[in-house]
């Protein structure tokens, strides 16, 4: 019997092209346990069923649906339920998991519960031996995280926004949909609602004012959509060229990172050689550096602070007051070595 959710007949050719490219290349390799992050909303519905149909020409493929619940709203718990009826009707096992939402840390509550969102990824993906996810992010979304990195101060390469693929935690994260509007998307689940009565959910977080995301939504898209109706592709563009530029630095940090006798786990680095490279070149390999180690790049302030340290102290690099704190590191120099230490870790800097 052919699964209750995935009638004959259907599906939309423009979503199901990109989803049946990446599971041939997937299917071709070693991996076979890939999901779908799975809300219960439009996008991440549309995404679940048309990686079903995809998945019909990779029988050596497993599919699982993922879903994340957050704690944050009291209808979640019907979503949950929700989105389990899809996955079944689709014939697709999911995976649920609450997660704790840390509020009051001074992160907001959209990047704590982002962040939280993949830790659960992560440990759902542990459990099922899931290797990569599939997350609907399309054009709209693509566009609107540009502006707000634009309007959060981001450089050049910052406002490459969200990639085809990601790397995080030991996962591969993919989004087929990023040159795809969203009114695809909705079309395709207006016809799945009319012929198998299924509905996505509606979360009112996506144009809640008290969310970064849901006030750009409220107050400044209606705008830019009248006046600039072609402003989501620009922004993409805008995304592409970034990533381009992003890609060079990249090339040229990480060639220079090498010049930096760095130690043989990358902690560390010569002072002396940093001290050689032009300005502009050692705020990049400090970037390169501590990108490398998953820690975000400092504000602009902090890292001409850094710099400003680094260029300052003892030429052989005996400054044991010399230490700055990034997130959950230290950043230190001991004997001409500048040195990134948990907070954790023992040292002899102190």
């Amino acid at each position: 019997m052919a699964p209750r959710f995935l009638p004959a007949g259907y599906g939309d050719t423009r979503l199901l092209a990109p989803l049946r490219s990446i599971f041939k290349s997937l299917s071709a390799g070693s991996h076979s346990n890939v999901a779908v992050a799975l809300s219960g909303g439009a996008d991440s519905a549309m995404l679940a069923v048309h990686a079903a149909l995809a998945a019909r020409d990779c029988p050596e493929l497993r599919l699982h649906c993922f879903h994340i619940h957050h704690g944050l709203l009291d209808q979640a718990d019907g979503w949950q339920s929700h989105v389990h009826t899809l996955s079944l009707g689709l014939g697709i096992p999911c995976h649920s998991l609450r997660v704790a939402v840390e509020e009051g840390s001074g992160k907001g509550t959209e990047a704590a519960a982002r962040e939280a969102r993949y830790l659960g990824f992560q440990r759902l993906a542990e459990r099922t031996g899931v290797s990569h996810i599939f997350l609907a992010h399309h054009l709209n979304d693509q566009a609107e995280t540009v502006l707000m990195r634009l309007l959060r101060g981001a450089g050049p390469t910052g406002l490459a926004a969200m990639s085809a693929s990601t790397n995080r935690g030991g996962l591969v994260y993919l989004r087929p949909w990023l040159d795809i509007d969203r009114s695809v998307v909705l079309q395709a689940a207006e016809r799945y609602a009319e012929v198998t009565g299924w509905t996505p959910v509606n979360d009112p977080t996506n144009i809640d004012d008290a969310y970064t995301r849901g006030a750009l939504r409220q107050r400044l898209v209606p705008v830019l959509d009248e006046r600039w109706p072609a402003w989501r592709g620009l922004m993409a563009r805008h995304a592409r060229q970034a990533k381009e530029l992003a890609l060079l630095v990249d090339e040229v940090a990480a060639s220079d990172f090498q010049g930096l006798e760095p130690g043989h786990d990358g902690r560390d680095f010569s002072l002396a050689a940093w001290r050689d490279l032009g300005a502009h070149r050692q705020t990049l390999v400090l970037r390169y550096w501590l990108h490398r180690h998953g820690l975000r790049a400092p504000t602009e302030a902090r890292l001409n602070e850094l710099c400003k340290q680094l260029r300052g102290l003892h030429a052989l690099g005996h400054d044991r007051q010399m230490r700055m704190r990034h997130e959950n590191h230290w950043i230190v120099c001991e004997k001409g070595r500048i040195r990134l230490l948990s907070i954790n870790d023992k040292d002899e800097s102190r």
